[in-house]
């Protein structure tokens, strides 16, 4: 049903006996940051065992296959393709043999120069087994490699530009790193004196670890035999968090960027109530299970019920078989009916975190109005999403995001809502910024991009479509 998806999660650890079981339970817990492929790389301290495949944690390691990736360390990799195509080449962890020996990479994020990068790698005689931007980092890893994997790294984050937080193993030590603007998220935990890394807290809840800190934008951290050490390869740059972490990504019990995304989202849905309030309203119900959240906090200052109006379905995979047209809204009913009894009759205010391309939403406001509702409001608890990411979101083409080419009053009208209301970019940098931590990247609302390239650079900008 969502058009936007994250790029994908990486997860860690350095020291375990239990390694590929620590790996296969942190990766489930990342497992809403990519559907499409996962993969693991263990090391006993000799050799690097890599098992990768399309499609779910649960379904790509099996007991049998965690029983031959043996070792003490790991690193593993759920993934949605944003740079490069969705195929088993572009799966990860990504492995390699160079000159520093064998070294896998599982990476977060997007590179915005990626294209120039790999034209001048390939110039230079580097063959590339897969289309996706990750693997120009291990290349370029392996290009500035002299005596020291971490220099290495370092020598990388000279030339790619644009969001990466990933983690390298080698037989003898664990990498992590996150680029100087830190768009995408990355924690650092102990577990029974290991060492552990991943995208969300939520993995390492799951396992039992101890959370110690976020790995800082800039810096590279290394986990080896000798112990831990911080290094601050770059100097941290002017923050880039990317502010949909908090509206839709993380998941809700996760803490992001210092703080949590179930509480962030609450003061979202608070601010969207103060600036977009029905005054009529009976009821607050939220598109599941995204819109929970706000929809608590918009029901909290809305003064008015909140109730769980659409029921979720949580058995839906991908179908084989269409239904006839006369099945309307096929899709969305797969996953979402609306509760007549709560409906009926009241002036209903449903609460989603995102509009992309409209349809979805118009959808759920019809099956809404089918069931006899009094009036239907429609609210949203982000600003109008009018540019596409670039840093590690699937976003569709600028052409394709509805609010860049029609109104807010055009918008309403194609989802056949009584009224819609978007949460204002300001309004929205006050709900995530109020434990005082600003610097978020919000340029899929506004275009403003913080970091940016010669090539398509900036985006074209369109006017509104007649």
């Amino acid at each position: 049903m969502k058009q936007l998806h994250d790029e994908c999660g990486v997860f860690g650890v350095f020291g375990h006996p239990d390694a590929a079981t620590i790996t296969y339970l942190g990766l489930h817990a990342l497992q809403h940051r990519g559907q499409e492929s996962a993969g693991m790389v263990t090391t006993e301290g000799r050799h690097l065992n890599l098992h990768r495949q399309m499609g779910l944690v649960v379904d790509v390691f099996s007991e049998d296959v965690l029983s031959r990736l043996s070792g003490t360390s790991a690193i593993g990799h759920v993934r949605y393709s944003t740079a490069g195509s969705s195929s088993l080449q572009n799966a990860q962890p990504i492995k390699c043999m160079f000159e520093g020996g064998a070294l896998a990479l599982a990476h977060n994020g997007n590179i915005v120069n990626s294209d120039e990068l790999q034209g001048y790698l390939k110039k230079n005689g580097h063959v590339f087994q897969s289309t996706s931007d990750s693997e120009v980092l291990l290349h370029l890893v392996a290009t500035a490699y002299y005596d020291d994997i971490p220099k290495a790294v370092s020598g990388m984050m000279d030339k790619a530009l644009g969001a990466y937080s990933m983690v390298l193993l080698s037989p003898d030590k664990l990498v992590a790193v996150r680029d100087p603007r830190g768009f995408r998220p990355l924690v650092m935990g102990r577990l029974d004196g290991a060492v552990v890394v991943a995208s969300e807290t939520t993995s390492l809840d799951l396992i039992g670890a101890t959370v110690e800190r976020e790995i800082e934008p800039g810096e590279i951290v290394v986990a080896s035999e000798d112990g831990v050490r911080s290094i601050q390869a770059k100097p941290a740059r002017e923050p880039a968090r990317c502010v949909f972490e908090h509206i839709y990504f993380a998941r809700p019990d996760s803490e992001v960027f210092g703080q949590q995304a179930y509480t962030v989202r609450k003061e979202l849905g608070r601010q969207l109530a103060r600036e977009q309030p029905v005054e009529d309203a009976d009821l607050v119900i939220p598109v599941p299970d995204s819109g929970v959240s706000a929809a608590i906090g918009f029901a909290e200052i809305q003064d008015a019920p909140f109730d769980m109006g659409l029921v979720r379905s949580h058995y839906v995979g991908r179908t084989f078989i269409e239904p006839e047209q006369r099945i309307r809204n096929f899709g969305v009913k797969l996953k979402l009916n609306p509760v007549p009894e709560l409906v009926r009759g009241r002036v209903v205010v449903v609460v989603d975190d995102s509009i992309v391309r409209g349809t979805t939403s118009r959808k759920i406001v019809e099956m809404v109005r089918a069931r006899s509702p009094k009036a239907v409001h429609l609210r949203i608890s982000s600003p109008p999403t009018r540019w596409p990411c670039y840093y590690g979101i699937d976003t569709p083409s600028r052409e394709e995001l509805i609010a860049s080419s029609m109104s807010v009053e055009e918008i309403t009208k194609l989802t056949t809502a009584e009224s819609l209301g978007y949460l204002s970019v300001e309004g929205m940098h006050r709900a995530v910024s109020g434990a005082g931590k600003g610097g978020y990247c919000d340029a899929c609302f506004t275009g403003n991009y913080p970091v940016r390239t010669d090539r398509n650079w900036p985006p074209q900008r369109h006017g509104r479509k007649k």
